[in-house]
């Protein structure tokens, strides 16, 4: 049932992706989605950390950040093309992500979580305070799109659209193919036991330590497209804040799953921008959304679809 099930949705999943901007004509509409695509990428990058190798990481979006910023910087100021920029910018989340996760990674629970906290709030104050290299409260305008490659030109939304959702597409690849390698079975390890596992000979900080860094390197990859995509960039874009929307999108859609951070991103994304002209009674709509998904899909909406799937094909 998994073989052929799965993969018609997936492909269902694709072909109504690539068939958007047919259908959805206004350009707003597809800003929102765009949007929603972009910090789905960054969600399965915490994703990595958290569904499978259980460590919660709350510093999240200052790597995004860093991948963002980048991009900005090396466009606005160094004159460097899009592609290079995206590079380094991957390349620098990486890079930090070794260091934070090199002294973070010692710590377990929530010494780990608040530590990761703390070094989102720094990088976050950085971002904000230093006026020369980010200009502060005022940020990063006029950020131009990619180069053309050949006759493709991404200037337009629909253009920018396509190479959006080719991201998303190679960040869902990446942790699929993650979950189902013998990396992913380690970090399913740890996350179940991680003394157990080191008694069985796992290197355990050399399995979280890459998944810290893959993490990082889907938060940057998500900041440089974020980048683009804007034009302009500001130090809200990564801040604590951000860090626990994407944490709500992944517990929402079900950490661990391989469709739960693009189930949950765009589930909540679109459902608040419908509910825009509804502001004084947003919270009662999200209040009892939030106790039937506890109640009924306590490992969110994926997670719940997949045990369904589960027990239906396990029952004789």
């Amino acid at each position: 049932m998994r073989t052929r099930t799965l993969p018609a949705a997936w492909s269902l999943t694709a072909i109504l992706a690539l068939a958007l901007p047919a259908v959805v004509h206004n350009p707003y509409y597809l800003q929102v989605i765009v949007g929603g695509y972009v910090t789905a990428i960054a969600v399965y990058g915490l994703n990595v950390i958290l569904g499978y190798a259980g460590q919660l990481s709350l510093g999240h979006a200052a790597f995004f950040g860093i991948g963002a910023y980048t991009v900005a910087l090396l466009e606005t100021r160094a004159g460097l093309s899009f592609w290079p920029a995206l590079a380094a910018g991957c390349a620098l989340s990486v890079a930090i992500g070794y260091l934070v996760g090199a002294i973070s990674l010692r710590t377990r629970g929530h010494y780990f979580a608040i530590f990761t906290a703390a070094v989102g709030v720094m990088i976050g104050v950085v971002f904000t305070n230093d006026q020369q290299l980010t200009n502060g409260n005022i940020g990063i305008v006029n950020i131009p799109p990619p180069a053309p490659i050949g006759p493709i030109s991404f200037e337009s939304p629909v253009a920018k659209y396509y190479l959006v959702l080719a991201a998303l597409a190679f960040a869902i690849w990446i942790v699929a193919r993650v979950r189902y390698s013998l990396l992913g079975r380690t970090l399913l390890a740890l996350a179940s036991n991680e003394d157990l596992a080191a008694s069985v000979g796992i290197d355990v900080m050399r399995a979280k330590r890459l998944a810290f860094m893959l993490a990082t390197f889907l938060a940057g990859l998500a900041g440089g497209m974020f980048a683009i995509f804007v034009g302009f960039l500001g130090p809200d874009s990564s801040g604590l804040d951000v860090s626990f929307d994407m944490l709500l999108y992944l517990i929402v859609g079900g950490a661990g799953t391989i469709a739960g951070p693009l189930v949950g991103t765009l589930g909540i994304v679109v459902l608040t921008q419908w509910l825009q002209g509804f502001e004084h009674y947003k919270l009662l709509v999200f209040g009892p959304l939030l106790i039937v998904l506890v109640r009924f899909f306590p490992a969110g909406i994926a997670g719940g679809f997949a045990r369904l799937r589960w027990r239906r094909t396990a029952t004789p």
